[in-house]
Formats: structure tokens, sequence, C-alpha cells
């Protein structure tokens, strides 16, 4: 039943938009942050992932922070970044805002990602803000063991282009901002939604979809709420949404 109330609003949705979070992506092998399995069960993430700890203590962020980053680096899509990019294709899905740093919604081939915490395709100089390759500074740390990796142009120290504790948001936070305020749908995908400032955009939303494994603060408000894998839930609600176009 609540696939298909999902689908439906999906279909008389003008403006709609998905945000993402780390549970899209654990079917793709990459652990989440605050279960049981995650990432912060390892390390203290608002520390080991924080501008202050970059600066003042490489050693601890290339022991820490970097080696969660450097994990994520090759992953592939799975069914739910599929879906989306379907959907998108499809016409009923005008863009992806996204808490995730791994690429996986730009390797599914979407086209409108919101990338609002950064991304693990480049990194830049903090001198001379040259850009390389996020697979450069991954060598530079793992095989040169030069920590912290210098900027081979200027010997500024180089950092991922991701945002980190203690970093302003970057302009993608605020065009999807500027979305969210003609969005009628927002379809929440494997987000704990408990992360500012994102965490206040499905409250912009006039209707909403949640699916995620566990409850969040905004399932009283939903119209929809789903706890289950992404990656199966969002395949049966493309499937419906593909029977109701054909109809």
């Amino acid at each position: 039943m609540e696939y298909q109330e999902a689908a439906n609003l999906i279909l008389q949705a003008k403006n709609m938009y998905a945000l993402t979070g780390a549970g899209i992506s654990t079917e793709s092998g990459i652990p989440d942050f605050r279960s049981d399995t995650g990432y912060y069960k390892e390390f203290d993430g608002a520390t080991a992932l924080s501008r202050d700890v970059l600066l003042g203590d490489p050693d601890r962020f290339y022991h820490e922070g970097f080696v969660m980053l450097k994990d994520l680096f090759a992953k592939k899509p799975n069914a739910g970044h599929k879906a989306l990019k379907k959907l998108e294709d499809l016409g009923y899905l005008k863009g992806v805002i996204t808490q995730n740093i791994d690429n996986l919604h730009t390797l599914a081939g979407s086209k409108k990602v919101f990338e609002v915490h950064g991304h693990t395709r480049t990194v830049h100089c903090m001198s001379c803000h040259k850009t390389y390759p996020f697979q450069d500074y991954v060598d530079l740390v793992t095989v040169e063991e030069e920590i912290p990796p210098r900027c081979p142009a200027c010997q500024g120290v180089l950092r991922p282009d991701v945002v980190m504790f203690g970093d302003m948001m970057p302009q993608d936070f605020q065009d999807a901002y500027e979305a969210m305020e003609t969005c009628d749908l927002l379809l929440v995908a494997g987000s704990s939604l408990a992360v500012a400032p994102v965490s206040y955009l499905p409250g912009m939303a006039k209707k909403l979809i949640i699916i995620n494994k566990e409850a969040t603060p905004y399932d009283y408000k939903a119209d929809v709420v789903i706890h289950e894998g992404i990656g199966q839930a969002l395949t049966k609600i493309l499937s419906l949404v593909e029977e109701g176009a054909s109809r």
C-alpha cells in the first residue's frame, strides 16, 4: 500500500527532488555512520573529519578520517542510485540533493546532483587552489608516505574537496535550498535527517516520502514512510511509477 501511495505522489508531483544519505550507499559496500557497524564506531567523526584536525593534527587525520575517504573510492552505484537516475530520465525527478561524498549518483548517471557535503573526485591546494585527481592525493599519502601531502606546484597543503566539521557549507547547499523553495515533493532515501543544516530541508517540502530503515525526526509529518532497504524500495516504486505512466 505504501509503495502505491508513493508512486501516486510521484506521478502527481511537478517539482520533485530526492534527498539521500548514507543509507542509500550501504548496498554498495559503504558503511553508514551511526549504526552499530558504522564508521563512527571506529572513531569520533566530529574530530577525525574536522578542519582543525586536518590542519593541526595531520597524523590523526591521515590515520582516521583519510582512511574513510579512501574507502569510498572506486565503489559502484547500486539499485537505489539507478532507480533515482531512471526517475530523472522519465522526467519525474528534478534533482538529487545528497549528503554523501561517494560520487555514486554521478557515477549512476544522474545529471542534476547537489553535493552538499562535497565529493571525493578531486582535492585542491589550500595555497594556490590548483586541483588534482583524488587518486593522485591517495598516492601521495599511501605510496610516497607524504603527510600532509603537498601541492607539486607550490608545496602548499592539499585537502579533499569534502565539507569537514568546521567548514562553511558549499554553493551546492545554497542551490539546494533555493530548489527546495519550489519543491512540492521530497523523496528522502537513506538519511537519518539528524545532521544540520541539511536536516532542515524536509520541512520546506509540501509533501514528503521517507524511505529509511530506522525512524527519523520527520516520520510524523511524512505522507509515506517505508522502513526497508533503499534499493528494494526504490525499485518497487519505480516499477509502479512506470506502470502508472503507461496507463
